[in-house]
């Protein structure tokens, strides 16, 4: 409880977290009507903790998130000739440099050799970069990098 003023240290830390942990504990609760899935926890572990965290799938790796949001706005920006702001596509800036590389080249193909290999080319550059950015498991540079 607050008095004059003066917070507890660290509660606005608490509650953050606590929300964080309720709200997947909803999610997780939340399931299609007659579904068959099982309840099974899956034990995630977090950079600060080595126990569960919450229940949920196991996380996808780094570099296949990449490759599937790179690919997805690729095409987007291909389509639609623009990139927008990085950020609001979900993209780290290293992400972001992927995906300029990517659409170059896809812009480059699609002029000579049609849309098809367009596609193809952005699913293999996509794949290729982001498993190169994350071989070493992730960027070193920085949240952001």
């Amino acid at each position: 409880m607050e008095t004059g003023g003066a917070r507890r240290p660290g509660a606005a830390l608490g509650f953050a977290l606590s929300s964080a942990l309720m709200t997947g504990a909803l999610l997780s609760a939340c399931g299609e009507s007659g579904s068959t899935a099982t309840t099974e926890p899956a034990t995630v572990t977090t950079a600060d903790s080595a126990g569960p965290a919450s229940a949920s799938a196991a996380a996808t790796p780094p570099a296949d998130l990449c490759t599937r949001i790179v690919a997805h706005w690729s095409r987007e920006a291909l389509t639609e000739n623009t990139y927008g702001d990085y950020q609001s596509m979900g993209l780290s800036n290293g992400q972001y440099a992927i995906l300029r590389s990517v659409v170059d080249a896809a812009r480059a193909v699609k002029k000579r050799q049609g849309a098809e290999a367009a596609d193809r080319l952005i699913d293999r550059r996509a794949r290729e970069d982001c498993e190169e950015r994350y071989r070493a498991g992730g960027p070193s540079d920085g949240p952001w990098q």
